[in-house]
């Protein structure tokens, strides 16, 4: 199971944006969780994915507490948990080819030698072709990066899955294209999904249940 008890964070602890927010995913299970923008549903799903500390409550994957957040969270629970944000060029590295994008955590825990073969093999389950491997971020559109961004969360084969706002800069081919990848990855390695955004058609369709955020 995949709990967060009771958060409550934000920027300034006398004025937070998320106040006492629960909720319990279930290996295998996709939840949606819709809301209005800036309601906080990023900065929960920041907690989620072990990004960013909570003022108060608790992060409990697969029966343990989350020890620490960012570069201070173990390992095993760190790489539990693939993430996808809203804007890749944010949270990619503009120096990296797409390539070397996807590749980036498997040489940061030391797997240098399944680059060759996980960056192949996701980057069809994507719909990233060969040419495209080759380019920098700013070479190629937001669809094409954002699919870059998404090999590379799954890429340690996580048990669980954040995607905050993962479509909303994106085209209908390749939101259906990418939620498509997403669900393959799940049906095939039994992965949680939270699947945060205020798209109440699309969370709908996708998962099993959608929560309104409170």
């Amino acid at each position: 199971m995949f709990e967060l008890d009771a958060i409550t964070a934000g920027y300034d602890r006398r004025d937070p944006v998320v106040r006492n927010v629960s909720l319990t995913l279930a290996p295998g299970e996709a939840v949606g969780l819709l809301g209005p923008s800036g309601c906080g549903k990023s900065t929960f799903a920041k907690v989620a994915a072990l990004l960013h500390r909570p003022y108060g409550g608790r992060v409990v994957i697969d029966g343990d507490t989350a020890l620490g957040w960012r570069h201070t969270a173990p390992r095993a629970q760190r790489t539990a948990i693939g993430v996808v944000f809203q804007q890749p060029r944010m949270s990619a590295d503009p120096r990296l080819s797409l390539r070397d994008l996807i590749a980036e955590p498997l040489r940061a825990t030391g797997r240098r030698d399944e680059v060759a073969a996980r960056t192949g093999e996701l980057a069809e389950t994507v719909g990233l072709t060969a040419d495209l491997l080759t380019r920098r971020p700013h070479e190629v559109s937001d669809g094409q990066l954002q699919r870059a961004c998404l090999a590379r969360a799954l890429v340690l084969r996580p048990r669980w899955l954040v995607c905050d706002e993962m479509t909303a800069m994106l085209d209908a081919s390749t939101t259906a294209a990418l939620v498509a990848a997403v669900e393959e990855y799940r049906s095939a390695h039994g992965a949680g999904l939270l699947a945060v955004g205020h798209d109440r058609v699309l969370l709908e369709r996708w998962c099993d249940r959608t929560l309104h955020w409170p």
